[in-house]
């Protein structure tokens, strides 16, 4: 038997890539979720493979999303919370906001769906140990927010300098996306406290710890197609090497690409055409599927246990 090993896709929305770079349209809440998630689910059908999809709480909230919502328990996927606000800077609210933000999410993304989640993924990694309490609390199943690599610091001078932030927004962001000690965290699965809630961490390469979600083998692919597969297949043989249960992460920018949504050229990729991004998005789950018996997350915290 091949295995176990998870996917999943963050549905961060155009309003949030906008509010984290501090454009004040993203106040209008402009969203493709209507066009992006039927083009996912194509896409996923084809494979016949089911994954997780953490769901934004202001998006469940919008009537425009919900029909594109529920097509995704409908479509027989597992939906999990990722937070209301999409705040990349969650992980330093008040304990009392931590829970007002995961139970407003929660309760949103129920109404929308029919489903409770139980899973939670904080946006941009944000984890905390009042996010951990909370969670537990709440009887989630497992957390999602690690992503055990070096590269924290550059990802948020890329970003910083990509932005349209003032004095303020980035001393509110100052630890955005971690720091180098975030490369020390386990990159396997995990309890908390040895033996707390679970953790199943955004899986990097073991031993370099660099990533390999989708979209930073879509960066590399913008060079070399070729590179970018042969780096994943890489990464894929130390995890079954190292007996590390990988967990691929997909964002919604890794299917849309140029004039696919416009207001995001400046996010890495956005250069690329959409067919380009979804066909390579086909063949690393491809790939993926050869090696391991890839499920959602329900299914990865499961097996995990």
């Amino acid at each position: 038997m091949k295995p176990a090993a998870a996917l999943s896709l963050d549905l961060d929305n155009l309003w949030s890539y906008l509010k984290i770079r501090g454009d004040e349209r993203w106040r209008e809440y402009p969203s493709y979720i209507p066009t992006l998630v039927p083009l996912a689910l194509e896409r996923l059908a084809r494979s016949g493979q089911r994954i997780t999809f953490f769901l934004v709480g202001k998006d469940a909230e919008r009537e425009e999303n919900r029909d594109a919502l529920r097509a995704i328990v409908r479509a027989g996927h597992d939906v999990g919370n990722h937070s209301h606000h999409h705040e990349s800077w969650m992980h330093r609210y008040s304990p009392e906001q931590v829970r007002e933000e995961i139970a407003a999410a929660e309760n949103a993304i129920a109404a929308a769906t029919g489903v409770v989640p139980r899973g939670f993924r904080g946006p941009g990694f944000a984890l905390s140990p009042a996010i951990l309490t909370v969670l537990a609390e709440r009887g989630y199943r497992y957390d999602a927010s690690t992503l055990p690599t070096f590269i924290g610091p550059l990802a948020r001078a890329y970003y910083f300098r990509h932005s349209k932030l003032d004095a303020a927004q980035r001393a509110e962001r100052a630890t955005l996306f971690g720091n180098w000690r975030d490369g020390l965290l386990p990159n396997r699965p995990h309890r908390h406290g040895g033996g707390g809630l679970l953790e199943l961490p955004v899986t990097v390469m073991p031993g370099v710890r660099t990533p390999f979600h989708v979209s930073y083998l879509l960066y590399l692919a913008a060079y070399s197609r070729a590179a970018a597969l042969a780096y994943f297949e890489s990464a894929l043989a130390l995890c079954a090497w190292t007996k590390t249960m990988p967990s691929l992460l997909l964002h919604p920018l890794d299917y849309l690409g140029r004039g696919e949504a416009p207001g995001l050229e400046f996010f890495p990729g956005m250069h690329l055409q959409g067919e380009f991004k979804r066909a390579f998005v086909d063949d690393v789950i491809g790939t993926y599927a050869r090696r391991f018996d890839v499920g959602a997350m329900d299914d990865a915290a499961e097996a995990a246990a």
